[in-house]
Order: C-alpha cells, then sequence, then structure tokens
C-alpha cells in the first residue's frame, strides 16, 4: 500500500471512530435529559406532598402552632405550590424554614417523611444535573456543538437538611 492510501485508510477510520463517538454521546445526552426530566417530575411531586401535608397541618393544628405560626405556614405552603415571582427554590426555603419552627409534637410522621423525600428527590435531581452538565462542558462536546441549542438545566438548591437526611441526623425519620 501507498502512504496516500494509508493516509485515506486513517482518515476514513478517524471519521467512522468520530461519527460512533458523536452516535453515543448524543444518546448519552437524550437520555441524560430523560433522566433530569424524570427526577424533575418526582421532585416537584415530592415538594407539592411536603406543601399539601404543610397546609393540612396549618389548617387542623392551628391551636397547637399559634396564630401567626400557622398562618404563616398556609401562606408559605401556597406560595411554594404557586411561587409569585417564579422562584420557587426561595418559596420552598421559607417553607422549610417555618417548618423547622413546628413544635415536634405538633409535627406529624407524614410531613417528616415528605422532608425526607423531598431531600432524596433534591439529591438525585441534582445528580443528574451534574451529570449532564459534564458531559456538555468536555472539550469535544463543546467543540461538536451537541445540544448546544438546549439550555443547561439548573441545580435546585433548598436548605432542606439534605445532609442531615444522608446522615441518619435528627430530621432523618425519627
Amino acid at each position: 500500500m501507498t502512504p496516500g492510501t494509508w493516509l485515506l485508510l486513517v482518515a476514513a477510520v478517524l471519521v467512522v471512530v468520530h461519527l460512533l463517538w458523536t452516535g453515543w454521546t448524543l444518546i448519552r445526552l437524550r437520555r441524560l435529559a430523560g433522566r433530569v426530566r424524570r427526577a424533575g417530575e418526582v421532585l416537584d411531586a415530592a415538594l407539592l406532598r411536603r406543601a399539601e401535608l404543610a397546609a393540612a397541618l396549618a389548617r387542623e393544628r392551628a391551636d397547637v402552632l399559634g396564630a401567626p405560626l400557622a398562618a404563616g405556614l398556609a401562606d408559605a405552603a401556597t406560595a411554594s405550590r404557586t411561587p409569585a415571582a417564579g422562584d420557587r427554590e426561595a418559596a420552598e426555603n421559607q417553607l422549610g424554614r417555618l417548618l423547622g419552627r413546628v413544635p415536634a409534637g405538633a409535627l406529624p410522621p407524614e410531613l417528616d417523611e415528605a422532608a425526607v423525600r423531598v431531600g432524596l428527590a433534591r439529591r438525585f435531581y441534582n445528580d443528574a444535573v451534574r451529570d449532564t452538565r459534564a458531559l456538555r462542558r468536555r472539550r469535544l462536546t463543546r467543540v461538536s456543538r451537541l445540544h448546544a441549542r438546549r439550555p443547561l438545566p439548573r441545580y435546585f438548591d433548598i436548605d432542606d437538611g439534605l445532609d442531615a437526611v444522608l446522615s441518619g441526623g435528627p430530621s432523618a425519620g425519627s
């Protein structure tokens, strides 16, 4: 074989390898996008469940909570279900802070379980976002402009006591 033939053969192999890598990466990006979407749906459901339970707590146990805390809890639950300014993280943080002020005896076990589910759902969602962002930030993925028109997914960061959930701390379902 002549050197020109070898160069053509090497170039053809490189093109095939690049096409295979591109196809594999596009499939992976689509799967990660689906994973982010599904994890976001689970997170949304967990947040809505926690808000519903908090609203029910404010209605049913207003005498134990006191009027200011019950009213604040009801308002925060409503705000977390339909955030006014579109900033769900701030609304969820407000609800979480108010739930932290609820006396231990007044907190139903369902609400404690819902808080654990929120923490876990947030972790799964943020893991999916991290994996997607890591793949999309790789040099060859950026240069090839794979998924360049899709926005990068955002992390969902709230102060939900996730560290306590994962380490078995005070709010870990006891």
